[in-house]
């Protein structure tokens, strides 16, 4: 899926969280958005998902502009994990991953189908399906959190700090587990972090944000390398990176 953002800004009262940031994902690969607290990336990530509208630019869904009239047709091609997977807890993992199907009217057949599909991509045991999110571990609470952004198919897969809160090796596992489904799916994915070494890891570009602006994009060697300006390089040294840095 194509998704182009331009010159999109937002304020709230006289604080600016996003100034006029424009970009073009890669289709079929994996973006990932970085930046210090409070630089603007959960307020770009509700925008794009048409949960706050900007006060300027558009976001362009295979060159169709998201307005109201058409945002519930763009969101059913959005999958979308948010931080610490949202899970409803009085829900099952299996009827918190059905739910958007179910609404959609989708046929059971075909959802009892996709399930296995799922469980297979994530590594999620079929016999906990019928737990509730309380009976899980942290690791299989964001593997339901997945399967249910991926139950309808998106085009665009967006997630939003989805590891933030794990324990290191849990995290390590689904890391590893992620990227092999992202190579698998070959979907358009925007992840957002604040994590550098995650960032490299994933991304096949990479996104630094800044109070709300754009300030470089590319690979860790390009900020390494050829940094936009002087915070590039703070923000990677402030990281304790594993990365040598010159």
């Amino acid at each position: 899926m194509s998704v182009i953002l331009e010159n999109i800004s937002k304020s709230f009262n006289s604080s600016k969280a996003v100034s006029n940031f424009s970009y073009s994902f890669q289709e079929g690969k994996t973006t990932v958005l970085i930046g210090p607290s409070g630089c603007g990336k959960s307020t770009l990530i509700r925008i794009i998902t048409g949960l706050t509208n900007p006060d300027e630019g558009t976001v362009e869904f295979d060159g169709t502009a998201l307005t109201q009239q058409n945002i519930n047709d763009i969101r059913r091609k959005i999958g979308y994990v948010i931080q610490d997977g949202g899970l409803f807890p009085h829900l099952t993992a299996k009827d918190n991953i059905t739910l958007m199907a179910k609404y959609t009217g989708t046929d059971e057949k075909i959802i009892e189908e996709r399930i296995s599909e799922l469980t297979s991509l994530t590594k999620f045991p079929e016999d906990k399906l019928s737990n509730y999110p309380a009976e899980l571990s942290g690791g299989q609470k964001q593997r339901v959190s997945l399967m249910r952004a991926l139950m309808l198919n998106p085009e665009f897969l967006l997630l939003d700090e989805p590891l933030g809160a794990l324990d290191p090796l849990i995290r390590y596992d689904l890391q590893t587990d992620l990227k092999e489904i992202f190579g698998k799916l070959q979907k358009t994915v925007l992840l957002v972090t604040h994590d550098l070494n995650e960032a490299v890891f994933f991304g096949d570009k990479i996104i630094l944000m800044k109070e709300g602006s754009l300030i470089q994009e590319g690979t860790i060697t390009d900020f390494i390398n050829n940094p936009a300006e002087p915070f590039v390089t703070k923000f990677i040294k402030s990281q304790r990176s594993t990365i040598e840095i010159s």
